[in-house]
C-alpha cells in the first residue's frame, strides 16, 4: 500500500487506487460525472492545493529563487490546521490503502505536487 504522486488526466497506473485531485479548480469543459472516467480524479480535495495568489506566483516563477519563494509560501499554507490535518490523513491512509494525489502540471519538479511528495514523506507516508 502506498500513495502515488501523479499528473491528473494521465492514464491510471495499476495499483493507483483512489485518485485525489489536489487542485484549486476542476478541469474546464469536463462534466462532473466524467472526472473519474476520464482519469482526472475520483475525489476533489482543494485543501491540498495552493491558494490562487500563490498559484499565480508559481506560474510566474522564472528563477530558482522565485520557485523557492513559492515553495516557502506553499509550505506555510500547508502548516495551517486544515491542510496539516489533511496531510496527516493522507500519510496515514498510505499505509493501508492504495491512493494517489495529483495536479495538472506537466512537469512535477515545477509543480506543488513535488512539494506534496516531500510533505507526505516528512509525515511518514508510504510513497510509491
Amino acid at each position: 500500500m502506498a500513495v502515488r504522486i501523479v499528473r491528473l488526466g494521465s492514464p491510471r497506473l495499476p495499483g493507483e487506487g483512489t485518485r485525489i485531485g489536489t487542485v484549486r479548480r476542476v478541469p474546464r469543459g469536463v462534466p462532473k460525472e466524467c472526472y473519474a472516467s476520464e482519469n482526472w480524479f475520483d475525489v476533489w480535495f482543494p485543501v491540498l492545493s495552493p491558494s490562487p495568489a500563490l498559484m499565480a506566483q508559481a506560474k510566474a516563477a522564472e528563477t530558482a529563487a522565485q520557485w523557492t519563494g513559492f515553495a516557502k509560501g506553499f509550505r506555510a499554507e500547508m502548516a495551517e490546521p486544515a491542510a496539516r490535518q489533511a496531510l496527516d490523513l493522507v500519510a496515514a491512509l498510505s499505509h493501508g490503502t492504495e491512493l494517489s494525489v495529483g495536479c495538472y502540471c506537466a512537469e512535477e519538479a515545477r509543480c506543488h505536487r513535488s512539494l506534496l511528495r516531500s510533505l507526505l514523506a516528512e509525515r511518514g507516508a508510504a510513497i510509491a
